[in-house]
């Protein structure tokens, strides 16, 4: 076999199978390894999903298509932006969840850069040993705080990995551009510590000044190796991603998905409630279950958000309540952590959801507790007792998190919630009516934002480009859509949405002075040629 036919057919970037033409096959030495038919991507694409559906399980699907990944790069991106609502769920939630808890004994070719305690005072090398020199987009985490499925050490490699592939099929960044990675520092997990397949370091979490410094090396080693690279903070746990995106966010380009593009998606929820309900942010009361990094990130876009409407802060933030483990987030709550000073309230503590619904009589409700069912019909009920069309969001990860269904949430008010949640539910018939529940998943927001990053080569990453975000995703839901109960719009439209907020945000870049590339005269024609094309 040649040697340029034998890197073509195990690359998955220059694979496309028998997509090859007669004369390519000439031309590149692949006569004889393939058969005879040429086909089309449509076939291939057929054969693929019969392929597909003959798994048992979406983790059997999970890792079909991740074996597809990596023969045929192209192909499988195909499919992705061919058919989203059916294999975004596959690529990530919830089935990532599973994929990561079982990552040891599923895995097949390693995907993405390990960089481990042992590699301390040389990541910078480790970094060099990537097989592409000009990474742009780095989705890394120390595998904490995976979902809501806690501390799963190095096999929460599965989440940047399943990130980057939507950062391609949905926002267009060219997958050569990404860069997954995990900073392995040990688990705290015994089970994976005792399991004789857990891939990683065996050792307790190294934590403090050692884990900070650690850290370091690794944001510093990006700056020299990948100077133009954007660093997406994942899954880190709350006491390390608050004060770590605190520490980086004015030093370089970096953000915090699960702070800032859960805040997005969720205020934009909020926009596109507000156009149902025909009201804005400041005619609401907000309270939040569950006060980790989540739920502060969302509270303060919403104050931002109402802030650049020209409410006073103070006003704002009145407006907004917090539950943590120990009750509502007022002074005399025991268990009040650093990120919730700046929503602690006066009154008294209230321990119980039901009661402090009844109490302080909240027009939204969101969830970010990982606290699966708390969303009781006792509390749904409670609000619409007050509340005409309560907002309701289950943001939760994975769907055995989720604080309530689409179905008992529009059962138990009659069709009059609007809901969104973060992990997906089928439509609910309710009587002559269908309901089709949104899901609010940072996938319509970090895509988007990551591809503006992206081509603009932005020097940071601001929380005013996440309310941008929000800004432009909430207007791209119709009002049809909207009298249906979605209020983001359809999966199946998810790249269109996508790259359409990443021209917004890409202005906004532009007109802060963080782009490192000259403005274009046309900013949507300028970043649509960028985009990713997985076609032959």
């Amino acid at each position: 076999m040649r040697k340029d036919a034998h890197e073509i057919l195990y690359n998955p970037r220059l694979n496309k199978g028998t997509a090859f033409s007669e004369a390519e096959r000439e031309l590149l030495g692949l006569t004889g390894l393939y058969p005879d038919a040429v086909e089309d991507s449509a076939t291939q694409q057929r054969r693929a999903l019969a392929q597909l559906e003959r798994r048992a399980n979406d983790l059997e699907r999970y890792v079909y298509l991740s074996e597809l990944q990596d023969r045929n790069e192209r192909l499988f991106y195909q499919l992705l932006r061919a058919d989203a609502p059916r294999h975004m769920p596959i690529v990530y939630t919830p089935t990532v969840g599973e994929a990561c808890q079982k990552f040891g004994h599923i895995m097949r070719r390693p995907k993405g850069l390990y960089v481990s305690l042992k590699h301390r005072g040389r990541i910078a090398e480790i970094l060099r040993n990537w097989p592409e020199s000009d990474v742009r987009i780095i989705c890394v985490t120390d595998g904490e705080r995976i979902l809501g499925l806690g501390d799963l050490g190095v096999c929460g490699m599965g989440i940047p990995v399943g990130k980057l592939a939507l950062y391609t099929a949905v926002g267009g960044v060219p997958p050569a551009r990404c860069m997954p990675v995990v900073l392995d520092v040990g688990t705290n997990n015994a089970a994976f510590l005792d399991d004789e397949l857990y891939p990683g370091l065996r050792r307790e979490r190294l934590r403090g000044d050692d884990y900070d410094s650690f850290v370091e090396e690794f944001v510093m080693a990006v700056q020299q190796v990948y100077p133009r690279a954007c660093i997406q903070f994942e899954d880190f746990h709350n006491t390390t991603a608050i004060p770590m995106l605190a520490r980086y966010r004015d030093r370089v380009s970096c953000f915090n998905d699960d702070i800032q593009g859960t805040a997005s998606i969720a205020v934009a929820g909020l926009f596109a409630a507000c156009r149902a309900l025909g009201n804005s942010l400041v005619d609401h009361r907000y309270l939040f279950f569950g006060a980790g990094s989540a739920a502060t990130g969302i509270a303060d876009l919403v104050v931002q958000a109402m802030m650049q409407r020209g409410v006073p802060e103070s006003d704002a933030r009145a407006r907004i309540w917090l539950m943590n483990s120990k009750g509502v987030v007022v002074k005399d709550n025991p268990g009040i952590q650093p990120h919730q000073v700046a929503f602690v309230r006066e009154g008294e503590l209230i321990k119980t959801l039901p009661e402090a619904v009844r109490a302080l009589q909240p027009t939204v409700l969101i969830g970010t507790s990982t606290q699966p069912q708390t969303f009781t019909r006792e509390v749904v009920e409670a609000m619409r007792a007050y509340c005409e069309r309560p907002v309701i969001f289950p943001y939760s990860n994975p769907t055995s998190k989720s604080e309530c269904t689409a179905e008992q949430a529009w059962t138990w008010t009659d069709g009059a919630a609007i809901f969104a949640s973060g992990s997906p539910f089928p439509p609910v018939e309710l009587g002559a009516r269908m309901l089709v529940p949104g899901q609010g998943n940072n996938v319509y927001i970090y895509p988007a934002v990551g591809m503006a990053v992206y081509a603009t080569e932005a020097a940071r990453v601001t929380d005013e480009m996440f309310l941008k975000a929000a800004e432009a995703l909430s207007a791209r839901t119709t009002e049809a859509e909207l009298s249906v109960g979605l209020i983001y719009p359809p999966l199946d439209r998810i790249h269109q949405s996508a790259v359409a907020v990443a021209v917004e945000v890409a202005e906004l870049i532009f007109d802060r002075g963080f782009a490192r590339v000259e403005r274009p005269r046309d900013i949507d024609a300028w970043l649509r040629a960028k985009v990713y094309d997985p076609s032959y």
